[in-house]
């Protein structure tokens, strides 16, 4: 007898109805996906994410009533379990409010205009409990607004909680390396790895890699190109 498992719950809150409309029927159409409902700004979406408890909020950026960016934050602040986690969207690439929403906890960002299996994919990723960090982009996002916030010099104290193999395992977060990745840099199993993220997350009280790849930057362990 096979285990049946239950489909990833998705909420879209974007301003306009066709983006709305567009990825709900996209994501509906995947057999392990479910689309609870959406939302045309941030306010409305808050409260219904509230009531639903989606697994995935897929959030624009910019909307009106209350921008993505405060609904993100109210949505992420909200223990109650089961959690949301937050999947941003934009029609930029590089975005102060999609790095402030990576800083807070959200999940990972997505373009818009991204193809149809890189949507489904990234829903399927943060269901995971994961970041979507494998884009460039993302980690050119960080880099980028890191670089004009002038980052202080040297490594911040807070990473001193970190053993120093901890410390070379952030790192790698920063550069994108997935755990496999970073195994075979290290030669270690990937299950000692995942052991080192934990660690990592759990000292510096970060949500997910997301956070982890920020602080990297913003501590100057990693200088931005």
């Amino acid at each position: 007898m096979t285990e049946s498992r239950n489909p990833i719950t998705v909420f879209i809150a974007d301003d306009q109805a066709m983006v709305r409309q567009g990825f709900g029927a996209l994501l509906a159409a995947q057999t392990d996906i479910s689309v609870l409902g959406d939302a045309p700004d941030g306010r409305v979406a808050v409260a219904e994410v509230a009531r639903l408890r989606p697994d995935v909020v897929l959030m624009d950026v910019r909307m009106p009533e209350m921008n993505g960016l405060d609904a993100a934050r109210l949505i992420l602040s909200d223990t109650r379990e089961p959690r949301s986690r937050v999947l941003m969207l934009t029609t930029f690439d590089l975005d102060d409010y999609v790095y402030e929403a990576l800083g807070m906890g959200a999940s990972g960002f997505l373009l818009k205009d991204a193809p149809v299996e890189e949507l489904v994919r990234a829903v399927r990723v943060v269901a995971q409990g994961e970041a979507l960090l494998a884009p460039t982009v993302t980690r050119r996002l960080i880099a980028d607004v890191t670089r004009r916030r002038q980052p202080r010099r040297g490594r911040d104290h807070a990473l001193d909680v970190l053993t120093p193999r901890e410390v070379e395992v952030l790192e790698l977060i920063a550069h994108g390396l997935s755990n496999t990745e970073i195994a075979e840099r290290l030669f270690v199993a990937e299950q000692t790895v995942k052991t080192h993220v934990g660690k990592v997350l759990g000292k510096l009280h970060l949500r997910d890699r997301a956070q982890a790849v920020v602080i990297a930057y913003e501590s100057g362990l990693v200088t931005p190109r």
